[in-house]
């Protein structure tokens, strides 16, 4: 298996509120994890979100005694989101402070992904040119284009596509989108922000997965294309080949 994580403030975005964690070996009682958390909120709320959410999501798993990995999973995301949401309330320099989380570990060749609001999870393969989202976004323009609202692509749908309606450390409670994937021999996995997808499409990203042999030269591509194309917020980008490709970081 080899993974590469980058993350990158962009052009126009003063402050990287992102924040990436990859890693192919045990965390807690997961056999690998990656993860990509966009934070939001005023001056350095956002960016102190995404960072100790990643952080206790690993101080959690490392203090869990069950050896369920999805269990183990969900109680370190919402133990996190709990102690957030505490310190928002506490401290008005943290209120409104929030953070997506898209989340993934493999074990015995499945792939296993929870999600909240909308940095995306993709999977690639040779046979498809363009790569498939498995995580939904949780966004107000996506619920409308689902309700039959709205159109994908359209004026209000650019304006309006920045507003989340799920997000961790923004409540007591979260809902958390589970998925299991199975994966193929030369499957590709991509977790990647907003910042990515929003000046990348989604055919530009299969043709650099397919053009680079290199998981580290793939993932810097991803991100000079999104800043290429006006960089205009954070880019987070996690690639993981669970039969190897390229050189690990």
């Amino acid at each position: 298996m080899t993974a590469s994580a980058i993350t990158d403030k962009g052009i126009v975005r003063e402050q990287n509120q992102d924040t990436v964690f990859s890693s192919t070996g045990p965390v807690g009682p997961l056999p690998n994890l990656f993860m990509v958390a966009d934070g939001m909120g005023g001056h350095q709320a956002g960016d102190y979100c995404s960072r100790m959410l990643i952080s206790r999501i690993r101080d959690g798993l490392a203090d869990f005694s069950g050896r369920l990995p999805l269990k183990a999973l969900r109680h370190a995301i919402q133990k996190a989101n709990d102690s957030l949401y505490e310190e928002s309330q506490a401290d008005p320099k943290l209120s409104g402070m929030g953070s997506t989380l898209t989340a993934a570990f493999i074990e015995d060749d499945t792939l296993y992904v929870m999600n909240i609001g909308d940095s995306r999870l993709y999977v690639a393969d040779a046979e498809n040119t363009v790569p498939r989202q498995v995580t939904r976004d949780h966004s107000y323009v996506e619920e409308m284009v689902s309700a039959g609202l709205m159109k994908r692509g359209s004026e209000v749908y650019n304006r309006n596509k920045n507003i989340i309606t799920r997000a961790v450390g923004i409540g007591s409670r979260i809902e958390i989108d589970v998925f299991e994937v199975p994966l193929e021999e030369d499957t590709e996995i991509l977790i990647c922000s907003d910042g990515l997808t929003n000046m990348v499409s989604d055919q530009e990203i299969g043709c650099i997965l397919r053009e680079y042999d290199d998981v580290n030269e793939a993932a810097e591509e991803l991100i000079r294309a999104a800043n290429g194309h006006g960089g205009r917020d954070n880019i987070s980008v996690v690639l993981v080949c669970p039969h190897g490709k390229g050189a690990a970081v």
